[in-house]
């Protein structure tokens, strides 16, 4: 087992919040690595190779959380009616900064699912238009996809398929391709759904010249970054010029669940009409005296909601700026990541899929010792959740998203500041052992 801080994690799970705030941000931060781990409240017989779905959120950061749980407790009314709107505010100027937009570009949602739906939703489809998804979109963006098109102006779907082994200027050659492919017809419009970081497998996509693609073919992109904002360098939605873009602040960002930063190009401010809820603030578009009017208030307030994850943003990001900043988390990540997958895939006698980096920011995705016959299946996912999670013949959990792509299954291992390569070690035993069982018990 790794050395796991298991008297910091345990005790720190159970005392009340003001013992928290003893890990205050002072002095010089631990090395990365498991020394990370007494800042967060992992139980110590449970090793995080999975941080990307749901990320992990910070000891320091949960005690700003709950100091502000506190103040707003004290007084809802004084907190919602005059103090709420200057801290969103003063968030959304630290995250436009941090993401390269402008300020009045950027609201805060509950998660990139919510911020897609109100973007895709505020469109008005007719016939004959057109959404184009990947073979790797996430589900949920497939099924609002599918969801559109059974409503009301019945949008066509045009899926661009996207298969590994493959290249950046492969990916960037086949999409323009499958945009010139599509037929297309006066007052038509054509809204492209790119993820920047595909979910599954886990791989850093050429989206900046995706979006340039469709400008040039008068396409609207819509950029699904819920894995990018903490572990995408050098975001910079200014020069990058998406129509739309939505990404997870409690993902890598270590914000708390659930949050995310919606960013609207100031052009495309006349589409996105309403929020989600409706807001009282709404005007019609014949009432406003410019496109955006109400955009950024309709998101300050549109019914009760705790605001406290949201406003974690800042927090989370001062404790990034402890660490080093996003050079150094980044840096120690993408490497665990290139150097704990090749260890993992040579344990296993398997490959990684993505050899030489380009596809790799902190996710690695690692071929597993399941045979191709074991077809794919919601059953066989929660087979591999139960045992890796909530195992009966042993204590130690562990989590990696576990998929199926191009004939083969394959690992997706987040690595974070806590990781160490000897947690590979440990997944790719467990592993090994899961994989006999499932075999054995989807074969006999």
């Amino acid at each position: 087992m790794p050395s796991y801080a298991a008297q910091a994690g345990q005790s720190l799970i159970f005392l009340p919040p003001a013992f928290m705030t003893q890990l205050e941000l002072q002095g010089e931060p631990p090395a990365f690595g498991h020394a990370m781990l007494k800042y967060f409240a992992f139980d110590p017989n449970y090793v995080n190779l999975n941080h990307g779905s749901y990320g992990s959120l910070p000891l320091p950061v949960l005690a700003a959380c709950n100091k502000l749980t506190m103040r707003v407790e004290s007084n809802p009314d004084l907190f919602v009616r005059v103090e709420q709107t200057e801290l969103i505010t003063k968030c959304r100027e630290q995250i436009a900064k941090f993401v390269g937009a402008k300020m009045h570009e950027i609201v805060l949602v509950r998660n990139t699912s919510h911020g897609i739906n109100t973007i895709m939703r505020s469109f008005e489809w007719n016939a004959g238009d057109v959404i184009v998804t990947c073979s790797t979109t996430y589900d949920a963006m497939t099924g609002l996809a599918r969801f559109l098109r059974d409503g009301p102006g019945h949008p066509d779907i045009s899926q661009f398929v996207l298969q590994w082994p493959t290249s950046h200027a492969a990916i960037v050659a086949g999409y323009r391709a499958h945009l010139a492919s599509i037929p297309r017809r006066p007052g038509q419009k054509i809204v492209a759904i790119i993820d920047s970081i595909t979910s599954v497998p886990g791989a850093l996509m050429p989206w900046q010249t995706l979006v340039q693609l469709c400008k040039e073919v008068g396409v609207y992109s819509v950029i699904d970054g819920a894995h990018s904002i903490g572990q995408e360098l050098n975001i910079n939605l200014r020069a990058a010029g998406p129509d739309f873009w939505v990404s997870n602040c409690h993902k890598w960002l270590f914000a708390k669940r659930g949050c995310a930063v919606m960013f609207v190009a100031e052009r495309n401010q006349g589409i996105v009409t309403s929020s989600f809820p409706t807001s009282k603030v709404y005007k019609s578009p014949a009432d406003r005296a410019f496109p955006g009017e109400s955009f950024i208030e309709q998101y300050n307030w549109n019914g009760t909601i705790d605001f406290v994850p949201p406003l974690s943003i800042t927090a989370a990001l001062e404790f990034r700026a402890w660490l080093g900043g996003e050079g150094a988390i980044n840096g120690y990540c993408h490497d665990m990541a290139m150097r704990g997958g090749a260890r993992l895939a040579a344990f296993f006698g398997t490959r990684v899929m993505d050899a030489t980096g380009e596809f790799t920011c902190n996710m690695v995705n690692v071929q597993i010792p399941l045979p191709p016959g074991v077809e794919p299946s919601e059953a066989i996912n929660t087979l591999f959740n139960q045992k890796l999670l909530a195992p009966t013949n042993r204590t130690t959990k562990v989590s990696a998203g576990v998929f199926y792509h191009g004939g083969a299954w394959w690992a997706r291992c987040s690595a974070q500041i806590w990781t160490e390569l000897e947690d590979f070690d440990l997944l790719g035993s467990v592993l090994a052992e899961v994989c006999r069982e499932v075999v054995h018990e989807t074969q006999a």
